[in-house]
């Protein structure tokens, strides 16, 4: 059944409250994150004597999260340009005696 305007029964959560299951959801990945992050760089380096190729993939996968990314943009831009010539001025100046123009 569809929800009627006026009804007292259901009254919901309150605004600003948040759901409890997401709110759960939050918590625990707060605490297995929390628990990853104590560790973290000694098991990268038990990662870098097996395989240092996957050591280097990983770390650059995490630079990500310090490191913000560069994003190229590409711009096609035009420009009218309608404008007229209002005035021309030529000087011309005389040689002086000796050949220079001064």
């Amino acid at each position: 059944m569809a929800f009627q305007k006026g009804n007292q029964l259901g009254k919901g959560r309150p605004r600003g409250v948040p759901n409890r299951t997401t709110e759960q959801a939050k918590v625990t990945i707060q605490r297995a994150v929390n628990g990853i992050l104590d560790t973290m760089q000694s098991d990268l380096q038990e990662i870098k004597k097996r395989d240092p190729v996957r050591a280097m993939e990983l770390a650059i996968k995490l630079l990500e999260f310090s490191v913000p990314k560069l994003k190229s943009i590409d711009m096609n831009a035009t420009m009218e340009i309608d404008q007229r010539i209002h005035q021309i001025t030529v000087n011309i100046n005389k040689p002086d005696s000796d050949g220079s123009n001064s």
